[in-house]
Parts: C-alpha cells; structure tokens; sequence
C-alpha cells in the first residue's frame, strides 16, 4: 500500500487536475452544484454495484468517481468563497472526534450499541430536535425505511426481540388480507406499506440488509430469466409463444446451475 505521503501527493494531483479542467474545460466549466447533484447520485448507485458483485477493481475506480465529485463540489464551493476542500475536511474531522468521546473523550462504551446511542444523543444535543432529520428526504422509500428504524432504535424506541417483530409481521399481513377481501385499494396500499415496513423491521433483527438483500434476488432473478430467453431462443420461439409450463422446465435448470 501507499505511504501516507503518496496518498497526499495523489490527493494533491486530484485537486490540481480539478483546477485545470475548471479553467480549461467547457463541460467541467459550466457544471453547479445542481447539474452535478443527479450524476452523484448515478455513481453512488454503481459503487454500491460494486460492492454487491464484489469487485474490488470496481469498487476502486467507482470510489475515484465519486471522489472526484467532492472534489467538484468543493472547487465550486471556493469559487463563491462559501468553502473548499480544507473546510471540508475539517468540518467532518471535528464532528468525528466530537461524536468519538470513546475515543477522544473520557467516555466509555461497553459495545457497538452504546456507541450507536450515543452518537444519536449528540446529535440532539446539537440542536437537532427529531433524531429522523437525518434521514434525507430523497432516499428511496426502502432504504429510507431502514435508516428510520435504525435511527429510533439509537435512543431506544425498538422491539426487545425478534418474535415480537415475526409477530407484527404477521399481524400486519392479516390486515392486508383483510383489505384485500374488502377490496379497499386505498387501505390496501396503506396495509401493503405496513407489512413492508415490518419486514424491514425483521430484516435488521435477522441482521440482514433489505436493500441488498433485494437486489441480492433481482440479480438472481434477472440472471435466471436471461437464461430462459437464451433458451428459448436456441428453440427458435419467442417467449410470448411458450407455455408456462414450458418456462418453467428452462427455470428450473436455471436454478440448478
């Protein structure tokens, strides 16, 4: 691995590199803050590819891109004398050792659940008054859910154990099929959103991330079906011509493979 004074040097050739095509560049010239924002959140999005498929030659250069993006914002940020990449750095420096008293502090904890707590507390004691206003709004609604959860639980609003958490489950599913007999759409869509909230809920207490988890099956799902189409394209048929039952012959070998 690189010395510290390497990782330095290279972090000081981004920066210069970044002013470069700031002054000489017409795309990179004319991006804000907002044009940039929707393509951070595209390489956010393949990093996390990245890291599901495991690649780690992915995950460098994915990790480089986004850099490259705090970097950006950071160049933009100095332009109108608001902040650059110092104040960046410190700013994050500072929060950390303020929420570290384990660390930096004479605090101390027992486990990674106390620190967790913790960290929630001190962010109320810096002048946040809900600990969910550090979920962002334009998280997706399953991600979001998860962050909530994992939030209320930081100051203690959570289920002692996993049963009670099966059994909401299943509370929440009766009252779905409840409104699915009534044929209620509206009660329906609200009853569906419960039962997933609760899912996510279980998820966390079986220790398993329900976003990866679900595309964990996307993946899986798109890799079988991809088989199926290769199959049936070997016949000489289109899908739409194929029985079920046919399908699902082609399925079943994609599941053994």
């Amino acid at each position: 691995m690189n010395s510290r004074t390497l990782q330095l040097q290279a972090f000081e050739r981004l920066l210069n590199i970044m002013d470069d095509l700031r002054e000489k560049c017409p795309w990179d010239k004319k991006q804000t803050l907002q044009t940039l924002r929707h393509l951070t959140i595209e390489e956010t999005y393949e990093l996390g590819d990245a890291i599901l498929d495991n690649d780690l030659t992915e995950v460098k250069k994915e990790l480089g891109d986004l850099l490259l993006h705090i970097v950006f914002y950071a160049k933009i940020g100095s332009e109108t004398n608001d902040f650059d990449i110092a104040d960046v750095c410190n700013e994050i420096c500072e929060k950390l050792i303020y929420r570290h008293p384990h660390i930096y502090g004479d605090v101390e904890v027992k486990d990674e659940e106390e620190v967790k707590q913790n960290w929630e507390k001190l962010k109320l004691k810096e002048g946040k008054k809900s600990v969910l206003e550090g979920v962002p709004k334009s998280l997706p609604a399953l991600v979001k859910a998860s962050r909530i959860q994992d939030k209320v639980k930081g100051v203690g609003f959570d289920w002692e154990e996993p049963q009670q958490v099966w059994d909401k489950v299943q509370e929440e599913l009766n009252e779905l099929q409840v409104e699915v007999e009534a044929k209620d759409q509206d009660k329906i869509e609200s009853e569906f959103g419960d039962v997933l909230f609760s899912m996510i809920n279980y998820a966390r207490f079986l220790n398993v991330n329900p976003e990866d988890a679900l595309e964990r099956t996307n993946k899986k799902f798109i890799k079988r079906f991809q088989y199926l189409e290769s199959k049936a394209g070997e016949l000489g048929k289109p899908l739409s011509d194929m029985s079920l039952a046919e399908m699902d012959v082609f399925w079943n070998e994609a599941k053994k493979l």
